[in-house]
């Protein structure tokens, strides 16, 4: 994943009607979390729970701060000497990465709160720490301790949990760098927990730590931190994404994709493609947790992403993101289209040939897009745009009759669904109505080619670009699960 901050993601479309729906729902979060959970947990008995033993957490502080681990088992000596307390392993150390920009100004106090009641040490701001700087040293630090037959630190590494105080792009990239654990076989991976500090928060509120920030913030930290040290460990699905276009093409890539060193393409191998490719390509490659987006409602957020680029003061906190999305959105022609002539305001089956793989079939199949339909999700959780539900939840007969089982984000399977018109998206996000089903699928091709058209638009996980298609080469995108699974922490 990306090294740079990350912007959180933003709600997948935007119809009047939903996002007022969304601001309410949003409202309504934030006096649910105002309890007295938070206010009856012991602040010295919650340190006991989640403290690492002080030269431990400095020397991955320090070996953090200076890059460099060896540094870090030099102050762990240091301290140890120093002050050598007999601290007993906490129950589930915990480290916290906070994006300060999430959340208007509320990131930058969580992380302050955050900070005194548990040390600094244990508390990073993405800002200025990458996850991968914590993982490529303060983790190894500990790692390397524990090698040299430290006790309390092989008990901490194997109890840590992470939390992560952002939106779902935040989370998203804390878990893929993680995710390089088990490439890499440092084993245990730490679970995740989430503080929601973005606009739509779908992954928070899949693990049931609510779609909001709390107005009682103080009290709801103190609550979020007990239930990571108690809650159960549930699975997350992750998928691998590979975009592959004609070379020469100017693309200004979002954080969750990244240029690939290498590929191959064929059966059996990184990138399943048949067609006929330009002699020379760009491969770019990246994994989205929640959703992944083309057409009108990609078109809405890229719009909206570069509007709120360009005019920072418009990204206020949730609520007043949803209403900005929602009102922007109906500039974009998706509920008055004032030339059906107009290439851009044509469906989607103009221009894109789906192929899906069904659970246990290692064939490809041709799925054909529906006429009409203007933007096509590919999703894995069953919370989306702000906890809507556009898969619904169809009756077993339904499901029988389709091919179709019950969605799950653990399943191996992604729900791939249309959207018509505004209108028709207003009514799915009311939840008035499901989005127009179109397969499930454990794998996913999807060919994109121009004619009139010259550009699609793409978003994952909330983060769109703008993808230059050709008229005489293809661009393909190609969707594959990740062999392992996140580690989540349920705030249930």
């Amino acid at each position: 994943m990306s090294g740079s901050a990350v912007v959180e993601a933003e709600p997948p479309f935007a119809g009047a009607g939903g996002n007022v729906v969304a601001a309410r729902s949003a409202i309504w979060d934030s006096i649910r979390g105002c309890g007295p959970a938070g206010m009856r947990i012991d602040k010295e008995e919650l340190r006991r729970m989640i403290l690492m033993p002080e030269y431990l957490r400095v020397a991955m502080a320090v070996s953090v701060r200076v890059k460099n681990w060896d540094v870090g088992l030099l102050a762990a000596a240091s301290v140890k000497n120093r002050n050598d307390d007999e601290q007993a392993a906490p129950e589930a150390p915990i480290v916290v990465f906070v994006n300060s920009r999430s959340g208007g100004r509320h990131g930058q106090a969580v992380k302050v709160w955050l900070q005194k009641l548990m040390t600094e040490d244990q508390v990073f701001d993405l800002s200025a720490v990458k996850p991968s700087d914590f993982v490529q040293y303060g983790l190894t630090c500990l790692e390397k301790l524990a090698d040299l037959g430290d006790g309390r630190a092989k008990t901490n590494r194997g109890r840590l949990r992470v939390i992560v105080a952002g939106g779902d792009g935040t989370v998203g990239w804390v878990l893929g760098t993680l995710a390089e654990l088990f490439v890499n076989r440092r084993k245990p991976v730490p679970p995740t927990g989430i503080i929601p500090l973005g606009t739509g928060n779908d992954l928070s509120r899949s693990f049931d730590w609510g779609g909001s920030f709390p107005f009682a913030w103080r009290s709801a930290v103190k609550s979020t931190l007990y239930k990571a040290v108690t809650g159960p460990i549930c699975r997350l699905d992750s998928w691998h994404v590979v975009v592959v276009t004609p070379d020469g093409q100017s693309i200004e890539l979002p954080h969750s994709l990244r240029p690939m060193e290498k590929y191959a393409f064929g059966q059996n191998q990184d990138v399943d493609i048949d067609g006929e490719l330009p002699e020379k390509i760009s491969c770019f490659e990246g994994v989205y947790y929640n959703y992944l987006s083309i057409g009108m409602d990609a078109q809405i957020a890229y719009g909206f992403h570069c509007a709120r680029n360009k005019k920072s003061y418009l990204a206020q906190g949730p609520i007043v993101n949803k209403l900005i999305y929602s009102i922007y959105s109906c500039t974009q022609g998706w509920f008055f289209t004032p030339c059906v002539h107009d290439p851009g305001l044509r469906g989607l089956k103009n221009i894109l040939r789906l192929n899906i793989k069904r659970a246990d079939y290692a064939d490809w199949e041709q799925i054909l897009v529906p006429s009409g339909v203007r933007a096509i999700v590919v999703l894995n959780l069953q919370n989306y745009g702000s906890g809507r539900h556009p898969w619904g939840h169809p009756k077993p007969e339904y499901l029988e009759k389709r091919g179709f089982v019950e969605a799950h984000m653990d399943d191996g399977l992604l729900e791939i669904f249309g959207l018509k018109q505004g209108w028709h998206a207003s009514f799915v996000m009311t939840q008035l109505i499901s989005a127009r089903h179109i397969a499930q699928a454990a794998a996913i091709k999807m060919e994109i080619r121009g004619g009139e058209w010259n550009q699609a638009y793409l978003q994952m996980d909330g983060e769109p670009w703008k993808q230059p298609i050709a008229k005489d080469f293809s661009t393909y995108v190609v969707i594959q699960r990740v062999p392992f699974q996140s580690l989540m922490i349920s705030g249930e």
